[in-house]
């Protein structure tokens, strides 16, 4: 019994001394098959820290801030208008006359009481210097000369009277000359001749296109990247430009302008800043109404790290650049994105300056290949070690 038992385990050593050698076998014949990843060219970057430009556009709907409402100022009947509809109109240009004649009649009655109350004033004037001269002579008493000079402030008082009133009539009269408040296109007149109207009646809008002003919703971060630039920076070096889509095949109209204001204060409902450009338009391409495209062109974003847009593919954990490491492999390497600046990548974190990353077109580039820099490339990072 004990023989078959010693038997039976020097059998279970040997199979299982089989098994192990095949097993070492298979491991041999893998790691003999297995090859090694072709190698890629393709252009890499040193990463180094930089200042970088960017263009950021917004929308925006189109409005002439200066547009105005013109109201009669006067009640009369509309006699003439002075304009076509839909001219341009310069400022202080003559539009409408309003019954001028009774208005004119009022300021001559204003005149005649202001002439009548100088002359009020002028005979209580000499009438209180006569009763100076009596009260030393003693030919009056003091009650009576006192009243002599009330008089006379009295007259001085209906005399400033008189002039403010001339001086309202006048203004009427003035009102009944309707004037452009503003250079622009005119529109369509509300009222027409001969009817009346009475003060505060609209008569007609005028709006100015030449500059035009446009007024758009900046993003919270990027208003506190722009403020934050300008104090640095000098306001007139941020421009502006707007374009306008084509219609029927017709190219973009587009605008070159400034960047005018940059608010402060936030809309907590959709955590904006209003800002506002100007643009010169002076063939009147572009209408208020108009939905548009506003550039602002000359930010900047100092001392960055960034690569070319294209060098950034999409990992397991998120946005990913390749990295060239001691032995000249690719090895992946997270990174947060931040803006872009044209064909640049600002990477916010990730990479760090003397990194080199793989800049050209990453397809093919696996963890563990072997990168061949071009030519050029070598050359170039040959030249900054």
């Amino acid at each position: 019994m004990k023989t078959l038992v010693a038997q039976g385990r020097v059998l279970l050593l040997t199979c299982m001394a089989l098994v192990l050698s095949a097993c070492s076998d298979e491991t041999q014949k893998s790691a003999a098959g297995a090859r090694p990843l072709p190698p890629v060219m393709t252009d890499v970057s040193l990463i180094e820290r930089q200042d970088l430009s960017l263009d950021k556009t917004y929308s925006a709907l189109l409005r002439s801030d200066n547009e105005v409402t013109l109201v009669a100022r006067v009640t009369g009947t509309l006699q003439t208008r002075q304009f076509e509809q839909g001219d341009q109109v310069s400022k202080d240009q003559v539009l409408y006359t309003i019954e001028p004649e009774h208005y004119e009649a009022q300021a001559r009655q204003r005149e005649a009481d202001l002439q009548s109350a100088k002359a009020e004033l002028a005979r209580a004037g000499r009438d209180a210097a006569r009763y100076e001269s009596l009260l030393k002579r003693s030919s009056v008493s003091r009650q009576q000369y006192d009243q002599a000079l009330a008089e006379q402030q009295v007259a001085r008082a209906k005399v400033a009277q008189a002039e403010a009133a001339l001086a309202s009539a006048r203004i009427d009269l003035g009102y009944t000359q309707v004037t452009a408040p503003v250079s622009g296109r005119i529109g369509l007149s509300q009222v027409n001749l001969g009817n009346l109207v009475n003060a505060g009646t609209e008569l007609v809008t005028i709006t100015p296109l030449d500059p035009l002003e446009v007024r758009f919703q900046m993003p919270l971060t990027d208003a506190l990247e722009l403020r934050s630039q300008l104090e640095l920076d000098e306001l007139n070096r941020i421009h502006a430009s707007l374009e306008v889509g084509g219609r029927e095949g017709k190219p973009a109209t587009r605008l070159q302008g400034t960047l005018d204001f940059l608010g402060v204060r936030v809309d907590q409902r959709t955590s904006t800043v209003q800002a506002s450009a100007s643009f010169a338009n002076p063939d009147a391409k572009v209408l208020p109404g108009q939905f548009a495209r506003v550039s602002i062109e000359g930010l900047m974003r100092y001392n960055v790290i960034a690569v070319p847009e294209i060098a950034v593919t999409q990992g397991l954990m998120g946005p990913q650049v390749f990295v060239v490491d001691e032995e000249g492999k690719a090895r992946a390497r997270t990174v947060e994105l931040g803006e872009v600046a044209g064909d640049m990548q600002i990477i916010l974190s990730g990479l760090e300056a003397g990194d080199t990353v793989v800049s050209g077109d990453p397809s093919g580039v696996k963890p563990g290949t072997p990168i061949n820099a071009r030519a050029d490339q070598a050359a170039k990072q040959g030249d900054d070690a």
